[in-house]
């Protein structure tokens, strides 16, 4: 077999596993947009505040310490314990779950019927308070985040690559748990959204917010739940990316990521997050492989926003998106 084919294969898989960590970021955007019609710009700040929470917990930072210690003159930074990472990642996710409920109480409980771009700037908003907020909090600097996942070189892989072709594929272990991760996610999301009464009504409040209050759906239950979700899917998305590359504030950045997914897949569509994740972590893995030496590399940048734009000209509700057709 020719070594550029091989090359070609590793190249696909590895594609494969950046996808599903595009999806997981995506996840949050569809579930949200499927149950408020608002599309949330904060997903990617609240993976990482997320990950900061997490890596404050089990290291047992004192929050807020940079800011105690300017007020008071102390100079604390830990409480001088560490905890399991299962039982931190228990208690990151109660905060995720107050911070739905803060969200939702403070914020959107006073836009009930506004218009979208009115819910769409108040994300915006509520993106840079967190991202400020989470600095505030926790510090700015660097942080390892380390909850026993698997990670190198997966051996047997390695060695059964090797056996065939003569080469060894490098798949990372991580990423073949985010991609077991992801799938078990989709499924029951999908599960959850089709056929609970939870998912019913939620899909309702997307419809219509006055019509959902009329036959007795809780709005305030709703968003709560959506935005507990999201956070779950967020804490997901930033334990994968911050195992990976650390927790820092360009984490935050993999939002602007899921937009071409979102673009491709369609804002609606659970299984669209997971399809266009894939399309585009192979896309663009493909493209820099094959084209990238010829134009000067760096295509990664860019090529998902271009295949978007292509998507949006073409087919604006994305592969797996609702077609809307209004009256007039």
């Amino acid at each position: 077999m020719p070594d550029q084919l091989v090359f070609a294969m590793e190249v696909f898989l590895n594609g494969l596993m950046a996808g599903v960590l595009y999806a997981l970021v995506a996840l949050g955007f569809v579930l949200i947009y499927k149950a408020s019609g608002i599309f949330n710009y904060a997903q990617g700040v609240m993976a990482l505040f997320a990950a900061l929470t997490l890596v404050g917990i089990m290291e047992g930072q004192v929050p807020f310490s940079h800011l105690i210690n300017a007020v008071f003159g102390t100079d604390v930074h830990h409480f001088g314990w560490h905890m399991p990472a299962l039982v931190s990642i228990l208690l990151t996710m109660a905060v995720m779950v107050f911070l739905a409920w803060a969200v939702n109480k403070l914020i959107f409980n006073h836009l009930v019927n506004q218009e979208p771009i009115i819910l769409f700037m108040a994300t915006i908003g509520l993106a840079y308070f967190m991202e400020g907020f989470g600095d505030i909090m926790w510090g700015a600097d660097i942080k390892k985040l380390d909850v026993g996942l698997p990670q190198g070189i997966n051996i047997p892989i390695d060695e059964t690559t090797y056996g065939w072709f003569g080469y060894g594929f490098f798949i990372d272990n991580l990423d073949i748990v985010a991609t077991v991760i992801a799938a078990i996610l989709v499924v029951a999301l999908v599960i959850f959204s089709q056929y609970t009464k939870q998912g019913r009504a939620m899909r309702a409040v997307a419809d219509d917010h006055q019509a959902a209050l009329s036959v007795g759906i809780s709005l305030n239950f709703i968003w709560v739940m959506v935005w507990s979700l999201a956070g779950f899917v967020a804490l997901v998305a930033g334990i994968m990316w911050g195992t990976k590359s650390g927790v820092q504030f360009s984490l935050s950045l993999i939002a602007l990521k899921a937009l071409p997914v979102l673009m491709l897949g369609g804002f609606t569509s659970i299984p669209g997050a997971i399809v266009g994740g894939l399309i585009i972590g192979v896309g663009e893995k493909l493209f820099e492989f094959s084209v990238g030496p010829l134009i000067g590399g760096a295509t990664e940048n860019w090529f998902a926003y271009v295949l978007a734009l292509i998507f949006l000209v073409f087919r604006p509700q994305g592969l797996f998106g609702e077609k809307i057709i209004e009256r007039v």
